[in-house]
């Protein structure tokens, strides 16, 4: 099938593949747009589409290990649940996206790499009406971080934000960008949403605390629930006492361990909020049980 044609406006004025592509991806041939493989470098979404003019979609980020995309229908379930609250429609049933992705990998020829779907509000005359939606699928270069990364930590600092539509995993990422100054400013690693003293996220992971009686608590509400994060409290359970509650940072704060989740760095201690140590300052023996059990459920994944 032929890619949709744009209007002569969007056809003057492109959106190219550096919009919806990482600049770090290495030796990657082609993208999906709509309904055809394309050349990553000529991957483009016209100027009219609403993700570009009011920021509507959404997208999920797959972790693809020995050219296995790695709990991908958990990554499927999730794409579709957010389509359906978006009311947009995907224009592909689950079984044809996934095998779209399996001939982008063969295509691309790279064994890891991290995939992005991306589902937009499509092309408003307006510049405020949905219509059509446009699918893009992108590969990226994937890099996981190093041992070395593990024992230095995480430092965050928090913010009071909630971000709209929480359950939902949108491209609307407006506070997590405007504080990335703030971040560099200030030496730390990342930023921890809270909201009437209660924690909720980080932009692009979630957050948990090891409590004083070794129970892992994160927050059951007003956050994305990660596909890592579901993981982690299944091999969690197996072994400790688990709460998805409501978190305060004073309670953060005076917890025994901290860590985040997310696919591209898994199981990440968190050593510091605002300025405070937490624990004894070092990756706690949970965490890093955690960490070495969620990495092996992850290895077997992709053999």
């Amino acid at each position: 099938m032929e890619q949709r044609s744009l209007s002569p406006q969007d056809t003057a004025m492109q959106i190219k593949s550096s919009a919806v592509s990482s600049t770090k991806i290495k030796q990657v041939l082609y993208s999906f747009v709509n309904h055809s493989f394309v050349p990553a470098t000529e991957a483009s979404l016209g100027v009219s589409d609403l993700a570009l003019q009011r920021g509507y979609g959404i997208f999920d980020f797959c972790k693809v290990l020995n050219g296995r995309p790695i709990f991908l229908d958990d990554h499927l379930d999730r794409f579709y649940n957010s389509a359906s609250y978006m009311r947009l429609a995907i224009p592909q049933d689950r079984e044809g996206l996934k095998a779209i992705l399996s001939e982008l990998l063969q295509r691309n020829g790279a064994p890891d790499a991290g995939i992005k779907i991306l589902l937009t509000g499509g092309y408003a005359e307006d510049g405020y009406s949905m219509t059509a939606p446009n699918l893009v699928i992108t590969q990226y270069e994937l890099k996981m971080p190093a041992e070395a990364a593990f024992q230095k930590g995480l430092r965050l600092i928090s913010h009071v934000h909630q971000r709209q539509l929480p359950e939902i995993k949108t491209i609307d990422y407006l506070v997590a960008v405007w504080m990335q100054p703030v971040i560099k400013e200030q030496g730390v690693d990342d930023i921890l949403y809270h909201r009437h003293g209660l924690l909720s996220e980080c932009p692009r992971a979630n957050f948990f605390i090891v409590t004083q009686d070794d129970t892992v608590v994160t927050a059951g509400r007003n956050v994305l629930k990660g596909v890592i994060r579901k993981k982690t409290l299944e091999l969690a359970r197996a072994i400790y006492p688990v709460e998805e509650r409501d978190v305060t940072l004073e309670e953060a704060l005076q917890a025994k361990e901290a860590f985040i989740t997310s696919t591209t760095k898994h199981v990440m201690p968190v050593l510091q909020l605002d300025g405070l140590v937490i624990g004894n300052g070092q990756p706690g023996k949970i965490t890093t049980a955690l960490s070495r059990a969620l990495n092996t459920y992850v290895k077997e994944q992709s053999l």
